[in-house]
């Protein structure tokens, strides 16, 4: 599967095939949001499909591989509207999460989308690796075997490193 201008159609079938995965994946998003979030599950899918449109020379290897860069072009579109909203109100109403127990062990906890984003800028330039699954197995909703596919590693290796992620990000939003 490519994501190219001259291939659209190939693109739109492969984004309908995984449309009602990533509009539950948009709806599990904006449900850890604040109350009113101005974005609705399908403008989020859809403000993703076109981010992906416009990329050219992209290619798709499998279906979690499709659905793991669904997720990160959502991601990118609501950090970048919480940073617009943090600048029209000048430093209040942040865009909050809700971390599951998932990526923060032991309990459930309110986060500012834009601390986690920082935090895994910043686990990106110590491991890739680790922020990219991190990417995957939270925003995507990949499990440990899809996220080994994408990744070309093996599960144990997964597991290892969504353990040391987790505990670096914890440490790391405890001071936030």
């Amino acid at each position: 599967m490519s994501s190219n201008p001259d291939a659209e159609e190939p693109v739109d079938a492969s984004m309908a095939l995984v449309y009602d995965e990533l509009r539950a994946l948009a709806r599990s998003y904006l449900a850890r949001e604040r109350p009113g979030h101005t974005l609705a599950p399908t403008d989020l899918v859809h403000e993703a499909f076109s981010k992906l449109a416009e990329q050219t020379g992209v290619s798709f290897a499998n279906r979690p591989h499709l659905l793991a860069t669904a997720a990160r072009a959502m991601r990118e579109i609501l950090v970048d509207h919480a940073r617009a909203k943090l600048t029209a109100k000048r430093g209040g109403g942040a865009a909050r999460i809700t971390l599951n127990e998932e990526l923060y062990p032991g309990k459930s906890c309110d986060l500012d989308l834009l601390a986690l984003d920082e935090a895994l800028r910043r686990l990106s330039e110590l491991d890739e690796r680790k922020a990219k699954m991190v990417e995957l197995r939270f925003f995507a909703g990949l499990s440990i075997e899809q996220t080994a596919t994408v990744l070309g590693i093996s599960h144990m290796t997964v597991s290892n490193d969504w353990r040391l992620a987790r505990a670096w990000l914890a440490s790391e939003l405890e001071s936030v």
